[in-house]
């Protein structure tokens, strides 16, 4: 599906990154995962990617810090020679109420989980640009689309990236590339995996199919936009979220 492919993907270690990254290698694509932080975590998924017989690299980066982006990119680009595909998953959450949170929690999440996907976008689009078929996917949430109790600051951002895919999909139409994003709700990883027992009961009875969805259902998402499946849908924001934001 994805054959010859090279893609690069965001927070790509662990979580829906990982899912993601995995599903694509599956499906022949190449991928370069950007990682902050956990480097046995990077080079598990690596070495899990290559098993599928493709070419993977991972890359430790900020993805808030645009200079340090850019040259990642240009390493990417030094490596693979091209890319089709880019997911902008990077995200971290700084949880608390709006009256005790810090300016530093909601810059710190505004700048990896929306400048972030601004950074690589902006780097890798004119790449993008020569692909046959170019794809953008960024990952947002629908506390993004609904909002939620002690979270502006990844509400705000969240949001704040679908009106992002949606002009950055106006603006490439030209050049074939789409832009979507994905709208996870309450997913079974390492992010939701600290909330209580109290909330992942309150999660599940909120949700129409009654359970948490897995970082896999949210790649076959990310697969099938990345694919020609999806060669006409652009701007789009495709929920994963078992009915919650209907």
């Amino acid at each position: 599906m994805l054959k010859g492919k090279n893609a690069v993907i965001t927070g790509g270690s662990r979580g829906i990154g990982k899912a993601i990254a995995t599903a694509f290698a599956e499906n022949g694509a190449n991928a370069a995962i950007i990682y902050a932080g956990n480097d046995d975590a990077a080079r598990e998924t690596c070495e899990q990617v290559k098993s599928f017989g493709v070419k993977a690299e991972i890359y430790k980066c900020n993805v808030a810090n645009f200079d340090e982006s850019k040259t990642v990119c240009e390493e990417i680009i030094k490596t693979f020679g091209s890319v089709d595909i880019l997911v902008n998953n990077a995200g971290i959450t700084r949880d608390g109420l709006l009256l005790r949170m810090s300016e530093a929690d909601f810059d710190d999440v505004i700048d990896v989980n929306l400048k972030g996907a601004f950074n690589f976008t902006r780097h890798l689009s004119r790449y993008i640009m020569k692909s046959p078929a170019g794809r953008i996917i960024n990952v947002s949430s629908i506390s993004g689309m609904m909002g939620n109790q002690g979270q502006a600051n990844y509400s705000a951002a969240k949001a704040g990236l679908i009106g992002f895919t949606k002009t950055v999909a106006k603006e490439l139409a030209s050049k074939k590339v789409t832009c979507n994003a994905i709208a996870p709700g309450f997913i079974d990883t390492d992010m939701t995996a600290s909330l209580s027992q109290a909330v992942k009961e309150y999660a599940d009875s909120v949700t129409p199919l009654k359970r948490m969805g897995t970082a896999d259902e949210v790649a076959n998402a990310a697969l099938f936009l990345a694919s020609g499946l999806s060669s006409y849908i652009t701007g789009e924001v495709l929920r994963v979220d078992g009915g919650l934001c209907m």
